[in-house]
C-alpha cells in the first residue's frame, strides 16, 4: 500500500513538474521576445520576465529533486510501536473521534493521495504536524496548532505503519 501511495505522489509531482516546465519556458520566451525589449530606461518588462523565468526554473529543479528523493525513499515497516519517521502512514484521532490519515514524506506537503479506499494527506517533517509526529509512536498524544488563533488541538496517534 505504501508503494501505491508513493506512485500516486510521484504522479502528482510529475504533473506539477510538467506544468512548471511549461511555465518556465513561457516566462523565458517572454523575457527574450522582441516585444520585451525596453522602450526606455524605465521599462523593466524583460527584467521582470527574466526574474520570473529564473524562479520558475528553480522550482523545476526543486521538483526534480523531490521526485528523485521520493523515488529512492525507503518504505519502512513501522508497525508494532516503532517511531514515526519518513514513509510512515499515521492515523490521528481528534477529540470528536474523527480520524485522519497522513503519509510522512520529504516533499509534497498538503497533497491528497487516494489509493484503494485509503485517503491520506502528505505531511512533511518540516511542517508543524510533521515535527510533532516525528519520533512518536502509536498511542502518543500530540498537540497541533491550526492556522487560526486558539488553543492547540490534541490528537491521538491511533495507528502507525
Amino acid at each position: 500500500m505504501k508503494r501505491a501511495l508513493v506512485e500516486v505522489l510521484l504522479a502528482k509531482l510529475d504533473e506539477e513538474l510538467a506544468n512548471m516546465r511549461r511555465a518556465a519556458k513561457d516566462a523565458r520566451d517572454a523575457a527574450t521576445h522582441e516585444e520585451a525589449k525596453p522602450e526606455n530606461d524605465k521599462d523593466t518588462r524583460a527584467l521582470e520576465a527574466s526574474y520570473l523565468a529564473g524562479a520558475q526554473a528553480a522550482r523545476v529543479r526543486e521538483i526534480e529533486g523531490a521526485i528523485k528523493a521520493i523515488g529512492g525513499m525507503p518504505l519502512l515497516d513501522l508497525a508494532g510501536g516503532k517511531a514515526i519517521q519518513s514513509s510512515a502512514v499515521v492515523t490521528l484521532e481528534d477529540e470528536n473521534e474523527q480520524q485522519t490519515t497522513f503519509f510522512v514524506a520529504p516533499f509534497g506537503g498538503g497533497l491528497a493521495l487516494d489509493v484503494a479506499g485509503l485517503s491520506a494527506q502528505v505531511v512533511t517533517p518540516q511542517s508543524p504536524r510533521g515535527r510533532a509526529l516525528l519520533g512518536r509512536t502509536e498511542g502518543d498524544v500530540i498537540e497541533v496548532r491550526g492556522t487560526k488563533p486558539g488553543p492547540a488541538r490534541e490528537l491521538t496517534i491511533v495507528e502507525v505503519w
